[in-house]
């Protein structure tokens, strides 16, 4: 593995995913977020059809958006991402969109840079890092799944890991500043390797929300110290 020197100190952030949220209560969850420091909700945006669930649409993160001063990265688990991205953008400081949906994930990069928005592009646990190299430099992440989309609180599937080092290597040799967020399966107990690893930001649900408010802030300030 190559060594990045700017990587000396840098803090890991979590992004907290609100799918995992208590729903009955979900103002106070989001504030618990703002108590914890942190920079990001993540949304998870899925439409039964790219993915075998459903969540919510862009009313919900319209509605986020008037409550939180967080930053909002909007994960589109969408068959057809062209059609709704600029909306989407109205709300959200980050949209994800999926390399698997194909000509329509190029066509967003396009519309991102276009706008100067900022994109990440995210690969399922069964696609090769190689198919994303050519559009790296234009987005601000690569989510690297290591779940199997649609649904949370599954096990990280750690035979996909390699992907980190690949790309770390890759951002490394080209000298590109894009982030590598894990989403997937991410607990208290794997997240220190995958920051030594060279992740920037990881995705946390049930492990973050289960955590009453009090400790959900002491676990964020511990594993987000520089390293």
């Amino acid at each position: 593995m190559s060594y990045d020197f700017r990587r000396l100190i840098y803090i890991l952030e979590i992004l907290p995913s609100i799918i995992a949220a208590d729903w009955t209560k979900i103002y106070e969850e989001i504030k618990s977020v703002e108590n914890c420091n942190l920079n990001y909700l993540h949304l998870d945006i899925m439409d039964g059809h790219f993915v075998d669930n459903l969540t919510f649409g862009m009313f919900i993160v319209d509605t986020i958006r008037k409550i939180t001063h967080l930053k909002l990265d909007s994960h589109l688990m969408i068959k057809n991402p062209t059609k709704f991205i600029e909306k989407f953008y109205k709300s959200s400081d980050i949209v994800d969109v999926h390399v698997e949906v194909g000509e329509e994930a190029i066509e967003c990069i396009e519309f991102a840079k276009k706008n100067n928005l900022k994109i990440g592009i995210v690969i399922n646990p069964k696609t090769h890092p190689k198919y994303i190299l050519p559009f790296v430099e234009d987005v601000e992440q690569v989510v690297v799944m290591t779940v199997n989309p649609g649904f949370a609180g599954q096990e990280m599937i750690r035979e996909v890991l390699w992907k980190v080092d690949y790309l770390n290597n890759f951002r490394i040799k080209s000298n590109l500043n894009f982030k590598i967020t894990i989403d997937g399966g991410v607990n208290w107990e794997n997240i220190n390797e995958l920051k030594k690893m060279g992740v920037d930001r990881v995705v946390m649900g049930k492990s973050f929300f289960s955590l009453d408010y009090e400790r959900r802030k002491i676990y964020a300030l511990k594993f987000q110290k520089p390293q």
